[in-house]
């Protein structure tokens, strides 16, 4: 009787096991399924916008550029209004001074309120300089990282007596990393503001990475091109541009570089006037690769874009104040001044036959991991 009780019972300890195996292969299976599906969810949404696209110009000025007379531009990377002093974003890794490797934590913004806060101190850095034209990178549509604010619309009607021109460069599904704080899907781009007519303006695509993960997370890489006309006859090609960022070891950036010069070295040789605001995402000359004080090494992501490297006849515009102000922190820990390794990533490469004049705006970092740069030119004659 014992021995029928003890059979029996390991029978039923062997069923039970049977049933958790089950459901764990089943479970594991379910996982699979569901891996397998986002990956077919993302390869089925994924696409890049084709080359040479027409842009639209909206609430397009009269007024024509003359030669011999001062204008200013603007360029300003917003950080889609998530980049207030304490914020740190997961894609950015770093190492402080003494070995310790740092990584950011948010995958999106901290609140839809800090965007708010943020668009808006933005904006009114950008009001004070009251410039002629503003390039600005960064800046959300339709996005779940920005809680749904429509930056692109409240700075459209901030400076609604300026002609704007939009080009999408980030247009990606859902992505679901990290997994503390999913990115979200997103729609944002380049928005350019101009008090001159345009008489053309389109998309340029950069070449980007397409390796199976990085396409997904990286941007649909691009640079805006806008022609107006110039009372002389000619043009100037007013390009924002803003290049690949997580790429250790510069190789895609090298590709947009090869690109970008062929379209600038193009136009001037067609004699035009070229102009190129945007975020570089290369420390504009050795100078200011490592010109500011810091608690952190050197990062990785840092490439450096030195006057040899430009295209015959362009040149890089040197801020008067570079060594003085940066334009750009590392995101991989909050901001406090003196601690986060700091550059000059952002500002303006010009043709020779513009005579122009840059500074860095210092506003701190108090709205985004950017500082604005100023441009003061005149097209020659």
């Amino acid at each position: 009787m014992k021995e029928k009780v003890k059979r029996d019972s390991q029978a039923e300890t062997k069923k039970r096991i049977q049933i958790v195996l089950k459901i764990l292969v089943g479970l594991i299976l379910l996982a699979l399924l569901c891996i397998a599906g986002y990956i077919i969810y993302m390869q089925a949404n994924y696409y890049r916008i084709e080359d040479h696209a027409k842009l639209e110009v909206r609430n397009n000025p009269k007024q024509t550029l003359r030669t011999g007379e001062a204008y200013t531009a603007v360029t300003y990377n917003i950080g889609f209004g998530a980049y207030g002093p304490d914020y740190s974003f997961f894609m950015d890794t770093g190492e402080m001074a003494d070995g310790t490797e740092t990584a950011g934590e948010y995958g999106k913004a901290v609140s839809r309120e800090s965007v708010e806060r943020n668009t808006a101190g933005a904006a009114k850095e950008l009001e004070k300089l009251r410039a002629d034209f503003l390039l600005l990178q960064e800046v959300d549509v339709e996005a779940d990282r920005s809680y749904h604010v429509n930056q692109a619309e409240e700075l459209k009607d901030k400076f609604a007596d300026y002609g704007n021109v939009f080009a999408n460069n980030f247009h990606s599904a859902y992505l679901f990393y990290p997994f503390s704080d999913p990115h979200g899907a997103v729609e944002a781009g380049l928005l350019n503001f101009t008090r001159y007519q345009i008489a053309e303006a389109e998309r340029r695509s950069y070449p980007v990475d397409n390796s199976f993960v990085t396409k997904f997370t990286d941007l649909d890489r691009c640079f805006a091109v806008m022609r107006l006309p110039v009372e002389n006859g000619r043009e100037l090609v007013l390009i924002n541009s803003h290049m690949s960022a997580y790429d250790e070891g510069g190789k895609i950036r090298l590709q947009q570089l090869e690109l970008l010069n062929s379209v600038m070295e193009e136009e001037y040789q067609a004699g035009n006037y070229v102009i190129v605001g945007g975020d570089f995402n290369h420390a504009l000359g050795e100078a200011v690769a490592e010109g500011f004080p810091s608690k952190q090494r050197f990062p990785a992501w840092v490439s450096i874009l030195t006057q040899e490297e430009m295209a015959k006849g362009i040149l890089i515009v040197r801020a008067e104040n570079e060594l003085e102000v940066p334009t750009c922190r590392g995101a991989d820990i909050p901001y406090t001044k003196g601690v986060n390794f700091t550059t000059v990533v952002d500002g303006f490469l010009v043709s020779e036959n513009v005579k122009a004049e840059a500074e860095n705006i210092d506003t701190d970092f108090g709205y985004s991991d950017h500082n604005p740069v100023m441009l003061r030119f005149e097209l020659e004659k």
